[in-house]
């Protein structure tokens, strides 16, 4: 595998080794001293599976308690995935990191806690496969507003006839409610 900073150097862009035939593929995901070696040595407690449809936006979400570090990746379709550095003590906070991620591309990212993070879809549906570090609390989910101008987030909107400037996110009547950057709590 192949560790690699991003933007912002915690984190880390993942690509792994594919060895393929005339049969199919086969790749290592996840091996915990290679990751530790690459200075990534948590702990997951669970695994999730989610799958979205074309223009969905998932996000940007965080727990400000029981902060989850995240090992995301697609096993169909394709996403632009996004986190944020909420972490005050970081000469990154408030910016972000955006990759595409696809079935194709077997690419994986790794999100330490102090992060929030989502997902945009580009391909007509997309199964979106993540470990966590910590399990779900919703009483500590909080939201960060997807289009907040003081972030500034690029989204690769999908554009058509009726959008040439892109096709508005579908967002969750949870994510629709996101706060924007200055009235976040951070950690």
């Amino acid at each position: 595998m192949n560790f690699l900073p991003t933007d912002i150097p915690d984190v880390i862009l993942i690509e792994p080794r594919v060895r393929g035939d005339e049969r199919g593929f086969f790749m290592e995901t996840y091996q915990a001293q290679n990751f530790a070696a690459a200075g990534i040595d948590a702990v997951f407690v669970q695994d999730n599976h989610s799958r979205s449809r074309r223009s969905i936006l998932r996000g940007l979400h965080y727990q400000i308690r029981q902060a989850q570090g995240k090992l995301v990746r697609v096993v169909a379709g394709e996403i632009f995935d996004v986190v944020v550095d909420l972490r005050r003590s970081s000469r990154y906070c408030g910016k972000w990191v955006g990759v595409h991620l696809s079935a194709e591309n077997k690419r994986q990212v790794w999100i330490p806690p102090g992060f929030a993070h989502g997902f945009y879809v580009l391909s007509e549906s997309a199964d979106f496969i993540y470990k966590v570090t910590d399990y779900y609390a919703p009483q500590w989910e909080r939201t960060l507003s997807w289009n907040d101008p003081t972030v500034g987030i690029e989204w690769p909107l999908i554009a058509d006839a009726d959008h040439p400037d892109g096709e508005p996110p579908q967002l969750s009547a949870k994510d629709s409610q996101g706060l924007p950057f200055s009235q976040l709590e951070l950690y």
